[in-house]
């Protein structure tokens, strides 16, 4: 009975350990890395860098707003990041939970003078946002010409 006991306690700290990994930033980040890269410094042309206008972005409250949006609703259409025009898209990643959602964007702003994001902020943004498609969420982008 004993060993069971022990088993099951190895069982959990294991199944712990895999959730605590999977809301890890830097482990949910590496979905981004395939496009944006590892270091976050994107593909010219193609792939936004997320160094800096991420971090800007994150110090402001419709800034964050247009971040959380853009990773589970997705973005689609012109846009201009440092200074560069993209026309590609990212897919939603609407898979992601909202401690996940958080947890990455803390990654990518780590560094910067921004709050934290939260699960919670993470659930409100997402609740607001569930009729916006791609097109929409470019549209909220501050400072963004396409309205």
């Amino acid at each position: 009975m004993r060993r069971v006991g022990i088993l099951l306690t190895l069982a959990g700290l294991i199944a712990s350990a895999q959730v605590a990994r999977a809301d890890d930033g830097a482990t949910v980040y590496k979905r981004c890395a395939a496009c944006h890269l590892a270091d976050g410094a994107g593909v010219p042309g193609a792939f936004p860098s997320l160094k800096v206008d991420a971090k800007a972005l994150a110090a402001t409250p419709a800034g964050r707003r247009y971040l959380v949006l853009v990773v589970i609703r997705g973005v689609s259409g012109p846009l201009t990041v440092g200074g560069k025009p993209y026309r590609g898209t990212m897919p939603a990643q609407a898979a992601l939970n909202d401690t996940q959602v958080a947890a990455v964007l803390n990654h990518v702003v780590k560094g910067s003078s921004a709050r934290a994001f939260t699960p919670r902020e993470v659930a409100g943004y997402r609740a607001g946002g569930s009729a916006l498609n791609g097109a929409a969420v470019a549209r909220l982008r501050p400072g963004s010409a396409v309205k």
